[in-house]
């Protein structure tokens, strides 16, 4: 049965395990947390949103699967294509998009109907670009002009583009892109320029909005903020129910479907997913949960200290960081480290773009994994490598830059 596993499965099995518990999780939470919604929405079908979230996650993991038998090397030059194209895609749902609490973070697909978040793709284009800037340019990585420049002008644009409707997710952004940079070898005095460069931009934007007739989403900043910190007017009613569903959760939970904060909690099948799992799963479940995303960037580590080439190792750590941040931070808002973001819980919260570059983003750390294998050996004897790298742009060995980190 392993045996067979292995053969179809390929890449790092712990990862699988991973993707695997983590949707058993997504579909038993999403099952429970959106049973009340879909018997008022859907006629008394509380099994409708169920069906919908295992469609995606079913397809979700068939695009691991097949992304996953691709060879990493695709991406070095499809990275590229894909940051232009993420470009006037950001621009579009700016000032086109389909707008939510004064938020316009979709597009939708002509003639389906469906909602794309376009800042999920460019999340995924740029964070690849910058794993290729960083590993064609190691041999000239001090100097700023080759190395640091090119990088700082497309991190500015992306995150400036997605700033304006999701101001956390341009911050998360912003910072996988300094942790790739650290990583990379970037001076940390041009990081540290970079910091402020971005913080310039935040109070430069905050301050037109501030004065605009319309504030927008600067004003529900600054409610959140001050709900957070305990002075705003408002009764901070969201962290208040995730509160009340952790402490209900106890140690071992109140079981499977037995939620009763799912009817008061907004967004229990998403932003707040986490908080529904505590209180059914208990502490217990919750740190399980934790361990599961924890894990898998070690086993990302692991990877990284087998690889020969750069590309592959900034590439997957790019996307296991970021994958790992958004579990965090949605993790920290449920239990009021953080102020509320709208971040979703990876591969667990529903929604259908979220769970597709998810995915994407697992296949291709899986299709690095498979490519720095150990030798394994055939019946006869002989030695099996699953793929021989040949030489590429990023042909500087890591071993040296893992040492010194």
């Amino acid at each position: 049965m392993k045996q067979k596993f292995v053969k179809y499965f390929k890449g790092d099995t712990a990862i699988w395990l991973i993707i695997f518990l983590l949707a058993i999780f997504s579909m038993l939470t999403v099952y429970s947390a959106t049973g009340t919604l879909a018997y008022k929405k859907m006629g008394g079908n509380t099994s409708y949103f169920l069906f919908r979230h295992m469609a995606f996650l079913l397809f979700g993991i068939g695009i691991t699967f097949i992304v996953h038998n691709i060879s990493y090397k695709i991406y070095y030059s499809l990275s590229q294509l894909l940051l232009y194209i993420s470009i006037p895609l950001l621009a579009w749902t700016l000032f086109k998009g389909v707008s939510l609490n004064e938020a316009a973070r979709w597009i939708t697909l002509p003639g389906t109907g469906l909602s794309f978040q376009t800042s999920d793709f460019a999340k995924f284009a740029l964070i690849m670009y910058v794993a290729r800037l960083l590993s064609s340019n190691q041999e000239n990585i001090q100097d700023p002009k080759v190395a640091f420049k090119p990088i700082l002008i497309w991190v500015l644009i992306v995150c400036g583009l997605i700033l304006p409707a999701n101001f956390s997710t341009a911050a998360m952004l912003f910072a996988i892109c300094l942790v790739l940079m650290f990583i990379g070898r970037i001076r940390v005095l041009h990081l540290a320029g970079l910091v402020g460069v971005g913080v310039v931009a935040i109070a430069i934007f905050v301050a037109i909005a501030w004065n605009m007739p319309n504030q927008g989403r600067v004003a529900t900043w600054k409610v959140r903020i001050e709900n957070y910190l305990g002075d705003g007017s408002g009764d901070n009613y969201q962290t208040n129910q995730s509160k009340i569903a952790i402490v209900n959760g106890g140690l071992f939970g109140k079981g499977p479907g037995n939620s009763t904060q799912r009817n008061f909690l907004p967004h229990p099948y998403s932003d707040f997913i986490y908080s529904i799992i505590i209180e059914e799963y208990g502490l217990l479940g919750g740190l399980f949960v934790l361990l599961l995303y924890l894990f898998l960037m070690y086993r990302v580590g692991a990877i990284v200290r087998k690889s020969q080439r750069t590309f592959p190792a900034f590439l997957v750590i790019g996307l296991a960081f970021s994958l790992v941040f958004q579990a965090l931070i949605n993790m920290g808002v449920a239990v009021n480290v953080f102020p509320v973001t709208g971040q979703t819980l990876p591969f667990v919260s529903m929604g259908g773009t979220s769970i597709i570059f998810t995915s994407g983003a697992l296949g291709i750390i899986l299709s690095v994994s498979r490519t720095v294998q150990p030798k394994t050996e055939s019946p006869d004897g002989e030695a099996i490598i699953d793929e021989t790298e040949d030489q590429y742009a990023d042909n500087i060995n890591l071993d040296d830059d893992i040492e010194m980190l």
